[in-house]
């Protein structure tokens, strides 16, 4: 086991026993604290479990939204602008709240960032660690 992959499973049993699969609340707390490349690792195991399921591109396109903004840290806007274009397809599949997610808040928030490279014909690059942003889980319907 690579340290990394060690660093990703540690991450993933700090989240065991939760109400939420570890891997998908990990992807949250990972990309909230701009851990972009963490989150985009620790949901794909998830993903590999489920990709032809119905959850299959709920997951991958959550794992495109991170990637586009590890790219974004990378000074990579092209790349970026692409991710986001896959990650949108397929979070669009999904109903306005799916697995405790606002998908449409997640699909508006893909399209603003899209909007600001396009905008800038990818030359400049709109993201600072000070407005990166966040996704929150909705509490569980009662």
């Amino acid at each position: 086991m690579s340290h990394k992959s060690a660093r990703i499973a540690a991450h993933i049993e700090s989240f065991r026993g939760q109400e939420l699969d570890a891997h998908y609340a990990g992807y949250f707390d990972c990309f909230n604290r701009q851990l972009f490349y963490e989150a985009h690792e620790v949901l794909e195991q998830l993903w590999l479990k489920d990709k032809y399921g119905s959850n299959g591109a709920f997951y991958k396109g959550l794992i495109q939204l991170a990637g586009a903004f590890v790219h974004l840290q990378k000074k990579r806007p092209r790349p970026a602008a692409a991710l986001f274009k896959l990650a949108l397809a397929n979070l669009e599949k999904y109903p306005h709240r799916h697995e405790r997610l606002n998908v449409a808040a997640g699909c508006s928030l893909i399209r603003n960032w899209l909007g600001s490279l396009e905008a800038a014909r990818f030359e400049k690059n709109p993201f600072t660690s000070g407005n990166a942003p966040k996704l929150a889980l909705e509490p569980p319907y009662n």
